[in-house]
């Protein structure tokens, strides 16, 4: 499977699928494609993982696309501003995409499901949700980002600390909890919350420069 990414401001991802070759693409992310593929929407997991993953943000099921013929074109995109980012579960490991972050995976072995983040206060206050989309395997995996992207290579222990809706995705080995910002002033007056989402290493995390909520609002 070839495929490329172009545009600037809000990019698409460019597929050549051969017989036989398939994808999972969040729902609604199909932009146009070639009368010799086809999909459908089915449920990856099991239903138990369909519910998970429906209150990670990405719905019950997932778009399932499927070529039937050599040199078949796909365009997919996130119908957002931002840009589109590869990652590879083989060089990277297993991936949580925060809410409206997976775009697309295909490979061999794929798990893709939701898990619950492992602290209470994270589900609740880090700002991606109590639950969070995970794809492990072997593949490559689309990961959408509003604005730009910033990517990090944490080394084991480093920390970072990320503004609520500021994070797109992060390696499974790292932790993910929230730390208070400190202070009435900054509480108050600092646009930035009560918490701040921390991470610590090792893993790899892409940050994106634009806030989700605030690019879904203006849409």
């Amino acid at each position: 499977m070839d495929f490329t990414i172009t545009g600037e401001i809000a990019q698409t991802a460019n597929f050549t699928l051969h017989t036989g070759e398939y994808l999972w693409a969040s729902k609604g992310a199909i932009v146009s494609y070639s009368q010799g593929i086809d999909w459908d929407l089915k449920i990856p997991g099991g239903v138990g993982a369909a519910i998970k993953r429906s209150l990670a943000g990405e719905g019950i099921a997932l778009t399932y696309v499927q070529s039937y013929y050599d040199h078949q074109r796909l365009v997919l995109a996130a119908n957002a501003p931002g840009h589109i980012a590869v990652w590879d579960l083989a060089a990277s490991g297993p991936v949580l995409a925060t809410r409206g972050a997976f775009l697309a995976a295909w490979g061999t072995n794929l798990d893709i499901t939701a898990t619950i983040a492992r602290r209470a206060g994270a589900a609740v206050f880090g700002g991606a949700g109590l639950l969070l989309q995970k794809v492990s395997g072997v593949g490559k995996v689309l990961i959408h980002g509003s604005g730009d992207f910033l990517d990090h290579e944490l080394a084991a222990g480093e920390e970072v600390l990320v503004s609520t809706g500021n994070l797109a995705a992060f390696s499974e080995t790292v932790d993910y909890n929230i730390r208070g910002v400190g202070g009435i002033k900054k509480i108050v007056f600092g646009r930035e919350g009560i918490f701040m989402t921390k991470l610590t290493g090792p893993g790899r995390v892409m940050l994106q420069s634009l806030k989700r909520g605030l690019a879904a609002g203006a849409r």
